[in-house]
């Protein structure tokens, strides 16, 4: 069984991980393909290959940690160092990303489907997944600075975060779990609440030619305000 996906030139044939005679790296995510039971889809002379989950990525998203601007599934990062670091993780990127260009908001298609709410052996209640962990003063101490329960790392304000509001229990996400949840968020209503972080996520049929046309804007709008603020500073 063939198909065709649109950050690719050729057909991609379906298959199982086993009948792989090597181990391979997904070239949407960049982590292995190395589930036995896990669909891949191929194109073995370009070594090309996606995970399912990846393949069927949602071309288009409206993502509860960042409710201004939709994200658009991008094939590859159109920065300048065409790279992208992940709002989710904190960890770079080279491959497919859903992007906020006007905010310069990126996320790893795994990052974008983690659940919304979690539990953890660590923790006696459910954590809710949150965009820019607050820093809470403690007596006696002077640290401005989060850090997460469960690796006693930072948490930067610009990534994501599993917290229980109730206990200022904060962890990295991926110390609080690994879990993709592929479509689980894929609702035509915008009136449903899905777990404890709020919001949900929702995806959006869109042509080609209105996804290329949405992320153009966005582009133009990131540089008008790049350059409105250059002129405020002169």
């Amino acid at each position: 069984m063939e198909y065709k996906h649109f950050s690719h030139p050729h057909n991609l044939t379906i298959h199982r991980a086993y009948e792989l005679s090597n181990q391979v790296n997904c070239s949407g995510c960049e982590f292995p393909c190395d589930n036995t039971t896990t669909t891949i889809h191929a194109c073995h002379q370009c070594n090309f290959f996606l995970h399912d989950h990846c393949a069927n990525a949602g071309r288009y998203i409206k993502h509860p940690c960042h409710k201004p601007h939709p994200l658009i599934l991008l094939p590859y990062p159109t920065y300048a160092g065409s790279t992208f670091m992940c709002n989710a993780c904190g960890r770079p990127g080279k491959s497919f990303s859903y992007c906020c260009a006007m905010c310069e908001f990126d996320l790893h298609v795994g990052c974008a489907m983690l659940p919304l709410s979690v539990t953890h052996r660590d923790h006696e209640h459910e954590l809710g997944l949150y965009y820019g962990v607050q820093v809470v003063p403690r007596r006696g101490s002077n640290i401005d600075q989060e850090c997460c329960n469960i690796c006693k790392s930072v948490l930067e304000g610009r990534q994501m975060a599993y917290c229980c509001q109730s206990c200022e229990f904060n962890v990295h996400t991926a110390c609080a779990t690994t879990e993709v949840v592929p479509g689980l968020y894929q609702d035509d209503s915008t009136e449903a609440v899905v777990g404890q972080g709020g919001g949900n996520v929702v995806e959006v049929e869109l042509t080609e030619e209105e996804l290329a046309r949405l992320f153009v804007e966005m582009k133009i709008q990131m540089m008008a305000q790049s350059m409105a603020t250059l002129g405020n500073i002169k």
